[in-house]
């Protein structure tokens, strides 16, 4: 049989050597299996179409079983979530304090102090405010609601009181029923003050641990996979981690802004509750869109009580100015570059989370959304090929979590 120069066959030795550039190297025999009569009857389009079916199949497969066991394990997966998230923010604080001489283990408490005097305080402020302004709220609450059904039957309307509860009764129940998905959703906390407690303790004593050693249960999570794998999943989990990180800090300054504007517009109209409104949206804007819609809506809500329409609308105005301010400028420039995730793909995965996590899914839906991006999007281009180990001990065996009993000697034996 004639070949040409460069071409292999099965019959013709295809492993032997040849000179020249390729001495001394053996050339990989490619064995192509015909096609059954069965595929050769069946268009092509046919056959790419089924084997892209099995294969999303699979994928479909594999993401149920992943969020039935995170359904499962949600005490456990919803804690060490918040852990991780918190300690994107801190690890960053405590590694610049290290860096500028501060011992290890102070530089760790003091930035969990920093964390709980600032969420201690907010909180503080907020219910300080609302005990304060308790009675008089209750007074002009009850007065704007009886001013709001006068108005139903005098009005326009021309509504009879029967009709107005029944309609208030529909109201409530559609609020009930649509707001059970965010109060309770798939993975709610806990019902129990037990499953409450025992939350926070596992977020808590997961903190420590990721700060203390996170880069050594890295490591030992990334020994698991075998060691051909090793440096891409390395690779992947610290792009992962600096994008995690990123929008941790765009977050909480893209969350001060949106409560700033809308705080000192409340103040500038003299709307009553401008602390627990702040509080309210800094804590909203950490869920993307939905978030910061909902507490401004409770902003113009309030002011539309305690002020009137008017009022309301002035709040209302200067709600949608921040929130353009947000879409039109902090998203694009701030969390665009952080997350690099499309705005569409925000709302759809907000809402998704939403359904099937209730607030724990909401709030958890980006991050997870622009870190797997960037997970997905390192391992798929090839750079861990040739880029070099971020860890030389990437190679060894699975190191040990906990420290080893010492074998005993030949003596004591």
């Amino acid at each position: 049989m004639e070949t040409s120069e460069g071409t292999d066959t099965t019959a013709q030795g295809s492993d032997r050597p040849r000179g020249g550039l390729f001495a001394g190297r053996r050339r990989a025999v490619t064995t192509v299996t015909a096609p059954s009569p069965i595929e050769e009857s069946l268009p092509r389009g046919v056959r790419v179409a089924g084997a892209w079916s099995w294969r999303l199949l699979v994928i479909g497969a594999v993401i149920a079983v992943v969020i039935f066991l995170v359904i499962q394990l949600r005490l456990i997966v919803i804690p060490l979530l918040i852990a991780v998230l918190i300690a994107a923010l801190l690890v960053p604080f405590s590694t610049f304090l290290h860096r500028h001489h501060w011992p290890r283990w102070v530089a760790i408490v003091t930035a969990m102090l920093t964390l709980v005097v600032v969420v201690g305080g907010l909180f503080y402020l907020a219910v300080w405010q609302v005990t304060r302004e308790a009675s008089s709220l209750s007074v002009q609450s009850v007065a704007a609601y009886h001013q709001f059904r006068d108005w139903l039957t005098t009005g326009p309307l021309g509504l009879t009181p029967a009709q107005i509860d029944a309609y208030l009764a529909q109201l409530g129940k559609a609020i009930q029923q649509d707001t059970q998905i965010f109060i309770s959703g798939a993975l709610s906390i806990g019902s129990t003050l037990g499953h409450v407690l025992a939350g926070v303790l596992l977020t808590a004593f997961s903190l420590i641990f990721i700060l203390i050693d996170g880069k050594g249960i890295w490591n030992w999570i990334v020994h698991i996979f075998p060691r051909n794998a090793r440096a891409a999943v390395d690779g992947a989990g610290r792009a992962g981690w600096v994008t995690l990180t990123s929008f941790a800090k765009v977050q909480i300054l893209v969350a001060t802004i949106d409560a700033i504007g809308i705080g000192l517009g409340a103040l500038i109209l003299g709307l009553p509750l401008v602390i627990p409104i702040t509080v309210l949206v800094f804590l909203g804007s950490f869920i993307p869109i939905v978030g910061a819609v909902l507490t401004g809506a409770l902003a113009v809500f309030i002011a539309l009580i305690f002020k009137g329409w008017v009022f309301a609308v002035i709040m209302l105005a200067i709600v949608l100015g921040v929130q353009q301010l947000e879409g039109h400028v902090l998203q694009p420039f701030i969390m665009g570059t952080a997350v690099k995730v499309h705005p569409l793909a925000v709302v759809l995965v907000v809402a998704a989370g939403s359904l099937l996590a209730g607030i724990p899914g909401a709030l958890f839906a980006v991050p997870l959304a622009a870190v797997l991006n960037v997970m997905v999007q390192y391992v798929s281009s090839g750079v861990w090929r040739s880029a070099p180990p971020g860890d030389p001990a990437l190679a060894q065996p699975i190191p040990a979590l906990w420290v080893t009993v010492p074998r005993p000697s030949r003596r004591a034996r």
